[in-house]
């Protein structure tokens, strides 16, 4: 039955590897669907599943399908535990994106671990999940699928741009909704200041204090993903084959480094913001000097806006493609991603 009200827990977990998302949502639909944040955590991951999920690129299948299981269930226990906390009692279902394993489109691969149908026996609740895989079939990148809450829930701003581990876009180009990565971010910035001891860069304080270094910056923004037309996606396979050797060839410091990528970040970012309000999520809203290396190489007007939005924009979005897909309406945009037909896409379980 078509509804106008849905309750619904957003599960989302980043390349970034901060934790698991988790945001209680309220929607509701009159004419246009408008939500409310109840509430939210983002619960870190334990230091064993950190480095199991940091190296997933290269397991076996065998090896994979145990992680998947494992991860399945270690994910119902977090959510339950935040149902327990928050006693919640009323809920639709839960929507979750899974971790991505692997993610190579023009393979016709791509895997998110944790969208086993034991997740709805384990939380007792139905569950909406793996959004990416129908894409990918059709022939599409299987991402970016946020952009159709861009569409549906921001579309008073000209740009929405989400700094996670990859920067990616979303916006209008005539009539269509267009979507792409446009460069790694976290993922990269993240992976070097951990040799410092640190989990992130706290707002560029240390890349504020490096030089640019020319010659990695040039080659950096030479790399041939940059030249092709979208839709294109990127995943940690990529990084890992391109971004890392090409940096650590350079033999040069970690506040370097970090100073370096983030103006490349920006000099990215600048080729596809021209004008216009820019809506800015994601964890790298927090780092102030990325954000003044955007506002050199862009002319727009960049919006920041609450904590809530900032942290948990995509696991409220991967609610709303949760909603859309008990409706049985388009949740994954053909402009977006390339494939055959706009679809509505994931599986639902039953407990």
């Amino acid at each position: 039955m078509i509804k106008s009200s849905y309750n619904v827990l957003g599960i989302m977990s980043g390349t970034s590897l901060d934790g698991v998302d988790i945001a209680h949502i309220s929607f509701t639909f009159n004419k246009k669907w408008q939500y409310t944040f109840l509430e939210c955590d983002t619960i870190p991951y334990p230091n064993s599943w950190f480095l199991k999920l940091k190296n997933l690129v290269g397991l076996s299948n065998d090896n994979l399908e145990k992680i998947d299981q494992d991860y399945t269930e270690y994910l119902a226990s977090v959510i339950n535990a935040f149902i327990q906390k928050h006693q919640i009692t009323d809920l639709d279902f839960i929507s979750s994106h899974g971790h991505t394993a692997l993610h190579e489109p023009e393979k016709g691969v791509t895997l998110q671990i944790g969208n086993r149908k034991i997740l709805a026996y384990l939380t007792q609740q139905t569950v909406v999940c793996d959004f990416r895989v129908q894409d990918v079939q059709l022939g599409g990148q299987g991402a970016p699928l946020v952009p159709i809450g861009d569409k549906l829930l921001f579309s008073d701003f000209d740009y929405c741009l989400n700094l996670g581990g990859f920067a990616n876009i979303s916006t209008e180009d005539n009539g269509q909704r267009i979507a792409f990565d446009i460069c790694p971010a976290n993922i990269v910035l993240n992976h070097y200041v951990a040799s410092l001891g640190l989990e992130y860069d706290d707002s560029g304080n240390i890349a504020a204090k490096g030089k640019v270094n020319v010659a990695l910056l040039n080659e950096l923004n030479s790399l041939e993903f940059y030249k092709k037309t979208y839709p294109k996606s990127l995943g940690l396979e990529w990084v890992d084959k391109f971004i890392f050797p090409c940096i650590d060839a350079f033999e040069i410091q970690i506040k370097d480094i970090l100073r370096t990528f983030v103006v490349h970040i920006a000099i990215q970012i600048g080729h596809q913001i021209k004008n216009g309000r820019t809506l800015i999520t994601g964890g790298g809203a927090y780092n102030s000097f990325l954000i003044e290396e955007i506002k050199a190489h862009t002319n727009t007007e960049i919006v920041i806006p609450n904590a809530k939005l900032i942290n948990f924009k995509e696991a409220l979005i991967f609610s709303l493609l949760g909603v859309l897909k008990q409706r049985n309406e388009v949740n994954c945009l053909a402009s977006v991603t390339g494939a055959k037909m706009d679809h509505s896409s994931g599986k639902t379980f039953q407990p």
